[in-house]
């Protein structure tokens, strides 16, 4: 707890102005005390930003390189990211250069993943975004090489998550990139749909309140709002947004397909 702004202030106040001047001069300390807080919460907030990028970029790179050489699509994928969270200047410098680093030999991607951790904590929606993020790396070729797959295993790992959840996302994410792919082409409705069920972790033999009950779970899961007020950056924001958009994209195939409200 910061008193010593107070205290000096305090002091100097009734060396110059007796009982007024120390209440004066505590005032004055205290407003010292609180600005110095401040400053100190922002200093720790943009170094946890910072470490979350260049976690989030350093092990997209390992995922990249896992498959034997970083292709142009690997490329591609990290530079939207960076745009989506409109990084620029230093920081995207800093997350490009994570990149990089994370394709190294000798980048250790069991501490980058512990000192990520100790930044996002307990907050189960931010750990989840993260290894979201490094899943959309690894099937950004529309294939998951079998050493993309041990990567993932160990980021889900590290991270707190089970083999049968890392298997659930992974399925979510190959059926959420076949759904926007098939609906970019206008392709046919069955297979839309065949992906829409899987989206949203279900199988066609749900109920329509299965089906609502999934969605407004994965909608308050990856809610931009809810995220920002866990911890994600507000860079992130767009990629929360894309996240949400296919989920009610999903959703609204199978309220046509089924006819309920």
């Amino acid at each position: 707890m910061k008193i010593w702004g107070k205290v000096f202030g305090a002091i100097i106040g009734f060396m110059f102005g007796r009982i007024f001047g120390a209440l004066l001069g505590a005032w004055l300390g205290h407003l010292y005390d609180k600005r110095g807080s401040t400053i100190q919460i922002i200093r720790n907030a943009s170094k946890k930003q910072s470490q979350f990028f260049n976690s989030t970029f350093a092990v997209m790179g390992h995922v990249a390189k896992a498959s034997g050489r970083v292709t142009e699509t690997d490329i591609k994928i990290a530079s939207m990211m960076m745009d989506q969270m409109r990084l620029q200047g230093s920081v995207r410098t800093d997350a490009q250069n994570a990149f990089r680093q994370g394709k190294q030999a000798d980048f250790d991607l069991t501490t980058c993943l512990r000192e990520f951790k100790a930044i996002a904590g307990r907050r189960q929606e931010i750990l989840q975004m993260f290894l979201e993020i490094q899943i959309q790396t690894a099937l950004a070729d529309a294939e998951l090489h079998p050493k993309e797959k041990q990567i993932l295993t160990i980021i889900a790992q590290q991270l707190g998550f089970s083999a049968s959840q890392l298997e659930v996302l992974l399925k979510r994410w190959q059926a959420e990139f076949r759904f926007q792919q098939s609906s970019a082409r206008g392709g046919p409705q069955r297979t839309n749909i065949n992906d829409a069920y899987q989206v949203l972790g279900l199988e066609q033999s749900a109920s329509d309140q299965d089906i609502k009950r999934a969605y407004r779970k994965l909608m308050n899961e990856h809610h931009p709002d809810k995220l920002v007020a866990k911890g994600l950056p507000e860079e992130m924001m767009e990629l929360a947004k894309k996240k949400a958009q296919d989920i009610q994209a999903a959703y609204d195939s199978l309220k046509i397909q089924r006819g309920f409200k």
